[in-house]
């Protein structure tokens, strides 16, 4: 298995793969964030990439690297909605099919906006239904290329480059990260950003940051293997409901992470809140779980430099309604 582990060359290569292809989103600050932290915080803004999410680089570099051939029957993937989105616009950008299979429960928004890039939704049943055997069977069918959401080396290699331009704008303001950050689901976008940090800002603290009852990387760090959730949480955080880490991601986030940290419903809200009113961005609750921890005090530098990534902004109307009445 180690020999499929990528290297932050491999990141390097897909951030030049990518470019021109996705949006470079900035580095954001507010001095209300420092003063409660104590620290410099650096937030990367991935709600602003484009389909609304980190998941779009993964995804497109995974489909550029596909051969002619292969690109002749298509893409499939399952996801609840941010990798469905980055794969059916990848597929569209380069002109493939492509078949989503999608929990029945996923959010509407992320549903529609699938659609919109022109893929092919099959729902199934999240509770009962073997995903990778769906998208398996599926790709059979059709003659098509699996790019899942989180375990494959180049899906991790893209992911890094957000973790990547973050480093490199701090660098360019004159800041060294002390800290980071990281909504971690399957591990695919911690795998990647640890691959940067490892490169270029190796001591540098970086924390997977989880919801309540969707701790599997916390759970699997302390363990010192992939174990499951113990015991499920809601489907509040819908982008994190992993049911354990990747081969692959625990392989790489197991050698470098500082620890995994668990965040609660009204952390979570307080977060997507905070964003909204002060940074000016929409974060959906799966994509705000790293600023809740840092404004929970849960990941600190004290007069150093916390790096903090929302990794998507796809909300649910009603879900965003009830973190701003909160």
């Amino acid at each position: 298995m180690n020999d499929m582990l990528p290297d932050f060359t491999d990141v390097r290569a897909a951030a030049a793969r990518l470019g021109g292809r996705i949006v470079h989103t900035p580095l954001l600050r507010h001095p209300l964030l420092d003063s409660l932290t104590g620290a410099a915080v650096l937030v990367k803004p991935e709600p602003l990439q484009r389909t609304g999410s980190f998941k779009l680089r993964g995804a497109t570099n995974a489909a550029l690297l596909m051969t002619p051939a292969a690109r002749q029957g298509g893409i499939v993937t399952h996801s609840s909605g941010n990798h469905a989105q980055g794969c059916a616009a990848a597929a569209h950008m380069l002109g493939m099919k492509a078949t989503i299979a999608m929990p029945s429960d996923a959010p509407a928004i992320k549903v529609e906006a699938t659609r919109r890039w022109g893929a092919e939704i099959i729902p199934y049943d999240r509770h009962g239904t073997d995903r990778d055997a769906l998208a398996a069977k599926l790709a059979a069918e059709r003659g098509a290329t699996v790019i899942p959401p989180f375990d494959h080396p180049h899906v991790i290699a893209g992911q890094g480059t957000a973790a990547l331009e973050l480093i490199e704008d701090a660098a360019a303001l004159g800041f060294t990260l002390d800290a980071f950050a990281v909504c971690t689901g399957g591990g695919g976008l911690t795998a990647g950003c640890v691959l940067s940090f490892e490169a270029l800002a190796p001591r540098a603290e970086i924390f997977a940051v989880e919801p309540e009852g969707w701790d599997d990387t916390r759970l699997s760090l302390e363990a010192g293997h992939p174990v499951p959730n113990a015991t499920p949480g809601s489907g509040l955080c819908d982008a994190l409901l992993s049911k354990q880490p990747g081969a692959l991601t625990f392989a790489i986030n197991h050698r470098h992470l500082a620890g995994g940290i668990v965040v609660t419903e009204a952390e979570v809200f307080r977060a997507m809140r905070f964003a909204f009113e002060h940074l000016k961005v929409v974060v959906e609750p799966g994509g705000a779980v790293a600023l809740a921890a840092v404004l929970a005090g849960k990941v600190t530098a004290k007069g150093g430099v916390i790096g903090v990534l929302l990794s998507g902004g796809n909300v649910d109307p009603a879900v965003f309604a009830r973190a701003l009445a909160a």
